[in-house]
Parts: C-alpha cells; sequence; structure tokens
C-alpha cells in the first residue's frame, strides 16, 4: 500500500502548488455552453450591462506619474516599488467613465509596470512589500459588490444573458493581475505572507466570488487555488468557508455566481487528499455536495460538481452506494434537461465503479434506467439507451444479466412497439440484440413472462369491459 501524503495534498501537488504551477492534471472540465438553434428568427443579443462596485472613493485622486523601476538604482528600488503600492490604494468613482482619466490612467500604467516588472525579474518582493502589496490588494478588491441584476435567482442561460461587467475593470484586470506575480513570485515567503494573509482576508476574498462577472470570478479561482497551495495552515479553514458558502446556497439563498469556480478548485484539492480518507471528508461528500444535485441552477455548474463526485470515487470505491442512492432520491420528475445530466452524471460513475460495488445497486438502478428508457422526451430515451454503446457498463451488465435483464426488458420490448421516435427504436432495439446475444435463454423467458403478463392484463381488460 502506498505510503499516505502529508497535509492532504499529493507530492506532485505540493510540488506545483509551491512553484505557482497549476496541476494540470488535476483540472475539472469547463462548463460547456451548448449552442442552440434559434428557430423564431435571428437572435437579438443584449447590451452587455456594466455596473460599478460601491467603493470608499478617495478625496485626493490626483496622481503624479513616478519615475520608471527600470531607471531606479537597485538600492532605490524598494523604496520606488513600495510608492507606487501606495499610489495604487487611490480609488476611483468608475460610474462615470469620463471623470478623473489623467489620473486614472497613471495609476493603470504604474500597475501595469509593477507586473511587468515582477514577471521578468527577480528579489523584488522583500519583507518590506508584503505589508503594503496585501494592503493594496485588500483595498482595491474588498468592496462592496452591486446589487444582482438576477435577484430572483433565476437560472443564468448563457444564450440569453449577458453577464454584468465591472465598471472598475481596467484597474481590478491589474490587480488581480499583480496578486497572482507576488503569489508565484519566486521570492514568496509563505512564512512571512502568513502574517498578512490570515482568515480575514480569505473571508473577504470568499466573498468576491458572488461577483457577477466572469473575468473577476476567474482571476479569483485562481488566486485562492495558490493560497490553499501556499499557506498550509489555512486549508482546513479554507475548506470549512467552502462548506459555509454551499450551505447557504443548497438551503437559503439558491443563488451564487461562484459556485462552479469554487467546485473547480475542490476538485484539485479532493484529487490531494490522502488515503484513507477522513471521515469530514466523506460527510462533505454526502451532506454537501450531493445536495447541490437538487438545486434548480444546476446546469451552471454540473460538470465541475459531477468531476468532484467521481473523485471521490476513485479515492474510496466504497461511496459508491450512498452516492448512486442520493442520486436516485433527487433524480428530477418533470425537468427532462437535467435527467439528461443525471444520466451523464451516472455513466462517469459507471465507469470508474467497482464490479462488488455495482452489485448492490443495480437493482433500483436499473428500475430507474427502464423509466428513463420509457420517457416520452426522446433526448432522455436516447440518453438512457447510449450505455448499451459503453463496453465497460456492457460487461458488468453481462455478469448480472439474470439481475438486470429482467427489470430491463418490459421497458424495451414495450417501447420498441409504442415509442413515437424512429431514432428510439432503432437503438431500443440495439439493446435488446445484446441481450438476446448475451444470454437467449434467458431472454426467452423473459418475452414469454411479458407476453403471458400482457395477455392476463388484456384478459382482465376486457372481462371488466362490459361492467362499464
Amino acid at each position: 500500500m502506498d505510503k499516505p501524503q502529508q497535509n492532504g495534498e499529493s507530492p506532485e501537488q505540493q510540488t506545483n502548488n509551491a512553484q505557482g504551477k497549476p496541476a494540470t492534471n488535476n483540472i475539472p472540465p469547463v462548463t460547456p455552453i451548448t449552442k442552440s438553434i434559434n428557430l423564431s428568427g435571428p437572435l437579438i443579443k443584449k447590451d452587455k450591462r456594466q455596473n460599478s462596485s460601491r467603493f470608499n472613493v478617495s478625496k485626493n485622486r490626483e496622481l503624479n506619474a513616478l519615475p520608471l523601476l527600470e531607471e531606479a538604482s537597485s538600492n532605490e528600488r524598494e523604496d520606488l516599488f513600495i510608492q507606487k503600492l501606495r499610489q495604487c490604494c487611490v480609488l476611483f468613482d468608475f460610474s462615470e467613465p469620463l471623470s478623473d482619466l489623467k489620473w486614472k490612467e497613471v495609476k493603470r500604467a504604474a500597475l501595469h509596470e509593477m507586473v511587468e516588472y515582477l514577471s521578468q525579474h527577480s528579489g523584488i518582493v522583500t519583507e518590506n512589500i508584503y505589508p503594503e502589496a496585501i494592503n493594496m490588494f485588500a483595498i482595491n478588491l474588498f468592496r462592496t459588490l452591486p446589487p444582482s441584476s438576477n435577484p430572483n435567482g433565476a437560472e443564468f442561460d448563457p444564450e440569453e444573458d449577458e453577464p454584468t461587467l465591472e465598471a472598475s475593470w481596467p484597474h481590478l484586470q491589474f490587480v488581480y493581475d499583480l496578486f497572482l506575480r507576488f503569489l508565484e513570485s519566486p521570492d514568496f515567503q509563505p512564512a512571512t505572507a502568513k502574517r498578512y494573509i490570515d482568515q480575514q482576508f480569505v473571508l473577504q476574498l470568499l466573498d468576491l466570488f458572488d461577483s457577477e462577472d466572469p473575468r473577476e470570478r476567474d482571476f479569483l479561482k485562481t488566486v485562492l487555488h495558490r493560497i490553499y497551495g501556499k499557506l498550509l495552515g489555512l486549508r482546513a479553514f479554507i475548506r470549512k468557508q467552502i462548506n459555509n458558502v454551499f450551505y447557504r446556497f443548497i438551503y437559503e439563498t439558491e443563488h451564487h455566481n461562484g459556485i462552479a469556480e469554487l467546485l473547480e478548485i475542490l476538485g484539485s484539492i479532493i484529487n490531494g487528499f490522502a488515503l484513507p480518507l477522513k471521515e469530514e471528508h466523506k460527510q462533505f461528500l454526502l451532506k454537501v455536495l450531493l445536495p447541490l444535485h437538487k438545486v434548480k441552477s444546476l446546469s451552471v455548474y454540473h460538470p465541475q460538481l459531477a468531476y468532484c463526485v467521481v473523485q471521490f470515487l476513485e479515492k474510496d470505491p466504497s461511496l459508491t452506494e450512498p452516492v448512486i442512492k442520493s442520486l436516485l432520491k433527487f433524480w428530477p420528475k418533470t425537468h427532462s434537461p437535467k435527467e439528461v445530466m443525471f444520466l451523464n452524471e451516472l455513466e462517469e460513475i459507471l465507469d470508474v465503479i467497482e464490479p462488488a460495488e455495482f452489485q448492490k445497486v443495480m437493482e433500483p438502478l436499473f428500475r430507474q434506467i427502464a423509466k428513463c428508457v420509457s420517457s416520452p422526451h426522446f433526448q432522455v430515451a436516447e440518453r438512457a439507451l447510449y450505455y448499451w454503446n459503453n463496453e465497460y457498463i456492457m460487461s458488468l451488465i453481462s455478469d448480472n444479466s439474470q439481475v438486470i435483464l429482467p427489470i430491463m426488458f418490459p421497458s424495451l420490448y414495450r417501447n420498441s412497439k409504442t415509442h413515437w421516435n424512429k431514432t428510439i427504436h432503432g437503438l431500443i432495439y440495439n439493446a435488446l440484440k445484446l441481450f438476446m446475444e448475451m444470454n437467449q435463454r434467458l431472454f426467452d423467458e423473459c418475452n414469454m413472462n411479458f407476453k403471458q403478463e400482457n395477455q392476463i392484463c388484456e384478459q382482465e381488460y376486457s372481462r371488466d369491459l362490459p361492467a362499464l
């Protein structure tokens, strides 16, 4: 057995984190945006909306351009860098685009220069820089977000809805970029940084994940992942606070803009969990991740959620039974697109399931799949029937055909005659053919039993008919 890893992270992830590199093999899928054909006429795109956060705008906003860092002598450079950081603590009002243009440009140029300098030079992140830099980040980033443009929490539709963009982005973009260069600098010392990046700092950072601007959430995702990787003492706190965000989202608000990004971070974190899994991590899966399936806006973050669930099952196959039973419990009754998402996730789970775990759940699982095959919504029936194209799933079905075929046969046979969609007929024919080749004797038994039961039902119906 492999030796358990330290700090709940794999050695490769610790190395990558220490170097500020993303762990490429741990990156969950990006939420796909499915393009649909608009049959009602030309698609009219709404104008991009901009909204400005509520900053405490500085009273003295007159800035003078400072000398370039490249032109300063080595003994003056640290002091000049600190002056530029302090200059960038001045906040401007972006709700009025034409105000303070000259001074806004001075700040933008200073931020851009520091980003470029930090990416090309070492030795600039000294002990005196930490409090100044982190204070500048906090002053610029931590703010009251503008009111939601979607206060009722209706599901965001990427085809119809334009995200609300942050008006102050010309400055915020460079602040985030500088923050990342700071965290990824070879001179970065976690022991010094932890005096300034504390729990309160993390809480305020997490609040920003509710920003409606996807550009900001993308930066935040990377920043928080870097902090998690470098400041080991904050790891448990970060996980706990992400849990709290999810709890509020599931049981109180059902509205939060950053769930997909937080799940992406968790995908990397889960990948690095040491074995055996701690009980708190199992409870997180069962009490937090699985209930996320019942929120109405599931489509916004489902690929990232499914990735996290599969990561858990690959680490601990014994969790398969409670996971599948929870999915069956939360299975949508009247929302066909959501059913397709559940079927997608279920196939990902079946791709990694252990044969012994499969036998524990196959009966309730295939009763649900039989219902999906009978669905009048052809995409639900089609997605369920695609399971018969999966070689590993077919091997599991073949090994357990005595149980699965009697469950599936009535739905398959009945819908081969009655389903309205011709594509479904072809897929059902393929599934029946595979079952026949798998176990001809059992197939004939199921066929005979189905016809006998059908005949009995018809006789009972005919007997009751005159009484009507």
